[in-house]
């Protein structure tokens, strides 16, 4: 099997490095637009590594390509590779981009290929472990997200906007806009994140997580920040941000009814988004490439045939998820 990888920032390089580290992957082509950035990755990479003068992948015998560069520069790529046949795996979590790339549905199924969206760390592992959970369910009515930290700079600059945007809830049957930095909720992450205070924000998981629950009643999203984060969130950003993320979490909770009960479960994980980001990416990548069972078209990870093999595959490459085993103290919703 050969790859690309399109875009050598934290989550592109960390990708790119995982596919090198299977053994069913031949070569990994890899390109940034950035010189330097392509000559320091591609060496430290080694001989399986194979630079790119530019983003085109064909005449190279690519099956899929893993798009990493920023969100709002992935449509044309994303279309170009679907036109030539290439199953191509996002990890883009704007929300301009995945409503974009969801819109493909129909090209991809024609081409007889599949577009992975948000396959980074929320969304994309968020979305395996709902996937998981919901599976111990006889019905879910509620998928609830929340995530502390972020991946490299573009990573960091997006979370940063998206606290200025309107956040998108979904609630019995259709999208409520919310505003963002409003409704605060304190949630608990895996140790030693804790307790986080979290806001609505313009994130892209309800639109990959509504189509994977069709009778799903209630879908939210809400992001980690600080009072400082909250406030400049209308600025540019006052400084710049880490070259890589630090330490991350992810939080998924899930209610629905097991026989006549009512129950909640919630899932999380902890690792560095940049590191998690491009793991699941790359397994993605092996999965649309090699499982004939993965259905064509355009879609989210919550989604997957079986999200078992996939979290299996992520927990050998050390991204492991933990179940939260207290009880929860405010009944969701009390924050509005």
């Amino acid at each position: 099997m050969r790859a690309a990888v399109i875009g050598l920032g934290a989550v592109g390089a960390r990708t790119a490095r995982q596919l090198i580290s299977t053994p069913d992957v031949d070569e990994v082509f890899v390109f940034d637009a950035d010189p330097i950035r392509l000559a320091e990755v591609g060496t430290a990479l080694g001989e399986r590594a194979v630079p790119l003068a530019g983003p085109e992948v064909d005449g190279h015998g690519v099956s899929v390509v893993v798009l990493a560069t920023p969100a709002g520069d992935q449509l044309d790529l994303v279309r170009t590779n679907l036109d030539r046949g290439h199953h191509v795996v996002s990890v883009s979590d704007g929300v301009e981009d995945v409503t974009a790339l969801l819109a493909l549905d129909g090209e991809a199924h024609r081409r007889g290929v599949r577009l992975v969206v948000g396959a980074g760390f929320a969304p994309g592992l968020s979305c395996l472990l709902a996937r998981h959970g919901a599976a111990t369910f006889d019905t879910v009515d509620e998928v609830h997200v929340a995530k502390y930290g972020t991946g490299g700079p573009a990573c960091a600059r997006q979370h940063h906007s998206a606290l200025n945007g309107n956040a998108m809830d979904w609630r019995d049957g259709g999208w409520l806009q919310r505003r963002g930095g409003s409704g605060r909720e304190l949630c608990w992450f895996p140790e030693p994140v804790g307790g986080q205070d979290c806001y609505r924000a313009a994130l892209a998981d309800g639109l990959l997580l509504v189509p994977a629950f069709p009778t799903i009643q209630r879908v939210t999203a809400r992001l980690a920040a600080t009072r400082r984060d909250r406030l400049t969130a209308r600025l540019p950003m006052l400084r710049p941000p880490h070259p890589e993320g630090v330490l991350g979490a992810v939080r998924v909770e899930i209610r629905g009814r097991r026989g006549p009960a009512s129950d909640v479960l919630v899932l999380g994980a902890m690792d560095r988004p940049g590191v998690a980001a491009g793991a699941v990416a790359a397994v993605a990548a092996i999965r649309v490439a090699n499982d004939p069972d993965q259905r064509l078209g355009a879609f989210g990870l919550a989604e997957a045939a079986d999200p078992l093999p996939v979290l299996a595959d992520l927990a050998r490459r050390g991204v492991k998820a933990a179940v939260f085993e207290g009880a929860p103290v405010v009944p969701r919703g009390a924050s509005g």
